[in-house]
Parts: structure tokens; sequence; C-alpha cells
């Protein structure tokens, strides 16, 4: 019997699939940023955030998994972060309330959450090893920056052999030019979808 074709266009499984919620966190979204990145904000308050809020209770309300990083050093004096955050002087300190996610969002229950110091989830977490040991095979990712931390984990996710989504419209970057280029990207490496496309296909789940 011939094997099936591969495909980016397949239903959510049960046990298989994942949210991964990136850096939606105090020291990224915070009364600062507002001013410093209108842009951001804007796109952040009006169309990713609440559009994150409609996938984590789709998510929850089907027993899927959910999964956040948030940008946090695991040391006291950020030694431990990559050579690229120590160059951007881009340091969140451990257990500060920079590094938590915000309330709008933010997690329940055993929900995971893992603090990462580069901007691929996957180099400087355990995250790979916690999606095989649960058995995910589907990624929907969501969050902040598109252009940086969405393009990792998307192009990342893909090479280590997940289909990986990108949700669109759950997702933000300083500026709709640099999230729109960062989709044109990326798209060869996952399926871009809408939160609505999304929720048909968690309401589908078999």
């Amino acid at each position: 019997m011939p094997a099936e074709p591969l495909t980016r266009d397949r239903p959510i499984r049960k046990g298989r699939a994942a949210l991964l919620i990136i850096d939606v966190q105090n020291g990224i979204f915070g009364a600062a940023q507002a001013s410093a990145k209108p842009e951001f904000h804007a796109a952040a308050t009006a169309r990713a955030i609440p559009n994150m809020r409609r996938l984590l209770d789709a998510f929850r309300r089907a027993r899927l998994e959910v999964i956040y990083t948030v940008i946090e050093n695991l040391t006291e004096d950020g030694r431990d972060r990559s050579l690229d955050y120590k160059l951007s002087d881009f340091n969140i300190a451990r257990g500060s309330w920079a590094a938590q996610v915000i309330e709008a969002i933010a997690p329940k229950g055993d929900e995971i959450v893992l603090p990462k110091t580069s901007s691929s989830a996957f180099t400087s977490t355990i995250l790979d090893y916690l999606l095989r040991n649960i058995g995910i095979e589907d990624v929907f990712v969501a969050g902040f920056m598109t252009d940086q931390c969405i393009d990792h984990a998307v192009k990342d996710g893909a090479d280590r052999g997940y289909y990986m989504t990108c949700v669109h419209d759950a997702c933000a970057a300083e500026t709709e030019a640099l999230h729109e280029a960062a989709l044109s990207c990326f798209k060869g490496y996952c399926r871009i979808l809408s939160t609505g496309d999304v929720l048909k296909l968690v309401a589908q789940a078999q």
C-alpha cells in the first residue's frame, strides 16, 4: 500500500499538537514599549493578543498542549546569555517582573513556561526534548517578534522534523512592514494560517 503523500495541510490529532506562545512578556510588551514602539504596541493590542487569547481558550478546551517561552536569564548577572544578547545588551533578570508572561494570557495549571537566552526557542531551552517526550508533531506558533524569535522557531522547528504553523494574526513585529516581510521570508518552512482557520482545526481535532 503506497504511503500517504506528505503535506502541511493536515488535521490536528489530539495529543499530537501544541500551541507555542513566544516571548509575550512584560519586558517586551510593557508600558515603556507603548511609546518606544507604537506600531508594535498597536498591532499587539488590537490584533495579536486578542487572537492569542482565542487560541488559548480553544486549545485548553480541547485539552491540547500549551507551552510558553520567555526571555529570562538563568543567572543573576546574565552570564548565560547568548553572545548576541550580550552584544545587544538584552538582559532580563531571572525571576523579574519583565520575565513574566503578561497577565492577559497568563499560563494556567501546569502549562509549561521555558526561559530562554537566545532568539531560537530550540537553541537555549529543552523545547525539542519536551515536544518529543509529549509526542507532539504539529506546533502552532504565536507571539513576538515575527521577524526575530518567531522566524527562528519556525525554521528550527521545521529542521527538527515538526510540522510548523505560524498563526499570522497572533504575531507582531516592531512594524507591519517587518511583520509582513518575515511571513514572506519563512513561508516555505511552515503553513501560515489565521486564528480563525486554526480554531476550525481545533474544533475538528481527531
